[in-house]
C-alpha cells in the first residue's frame, strides 16, 4: 500500500444535461477549474455506454469483458479524477439499473446523459497524485 494524507479543497455541485457526454463534461470541468485530484459521486440517468464488467480470466494484465448498454438506465456512480499525460482522467465505477436488470462496472469512452445526472465533486488538496500506465498490470494506476 502507498498513501498520502490530504484534505478536502473546493466542493463542486454540477448538473450534466440530456445528451451531454458525462465523462467529457467531467473532464472539461476538471480542466477549466484545474481540479488535479478529486473524488465524486453521481446520481441520475444515462444511456449509450460501454462498461467493463470484469476480466474474462484472473490474469495479469487483464483481458476486459465489455458490455454495451444502448437504452436509458439509472446510475449510481462513484469515481475519481486524476491527471494522466497532462489531461484529466476519469475513473468511474457505477451501478446501472433498468427494471430488474442491474449492471455494475467501469464506464469507459463515452456515456450519454439521459435527462439529467448530478455530480458532487470533492477536490483533494495537499497531495500530488496522477494516473500512470503500468506495463506489468496493463492498466493506468494511481501514483502518489
Amino acid at each position: 500500500m502507498d498513501y498520502e494524507v490530504g484534505s478536502i479543497g473546493r466542493v463542486f455541485l454540477a448538473r450534466i444535461d440530456h445528451d451531454e457526454d458525462l465523462l467529457d463534461e467531467l473532464v472539461k470541468l476538471a480542466r477549466s477549474e484545474e481540479i488535479k485530484q478529486a473524488f465524486f459521486m453521481l446520481i441520475g440517468a444515462v444511456k449509450n455506454m460501454q462498461v467493463v464488467t470484469g476480466p474474462k480470466e484472473d490474469t495479469v494484465p487483464p483481458d476486459p469483458m465489455w458490455h454495451s448498454i444502448a437504452g436509458a438506465c439509472e446510475i449510481l456512480g462513484i469515481g475519481n479524477i486524476l491527471w494522466k499525460d497532462g489531461s484529466p482522467s476519469i475513473h468511474l465505477h457505477a451501478a446501472l439499473g433498468k427494471g430488474g436488470d442491474v449492471t455494475v462496472g467501469c464506464l469507459r469512452n463515452s456515456v450519454d446523459t439521459y435527462l439529467t445526472t448530478e455530480a458532487i465533486i470533492f477536490e483533494i488538496s495537499g497531495i500530488a497524485a496522477e494516473r500512470v500506465y503500468d506495463d506489468m498490470y496493463g492498466i493506468a494506476r494511481m501514483v502518489l
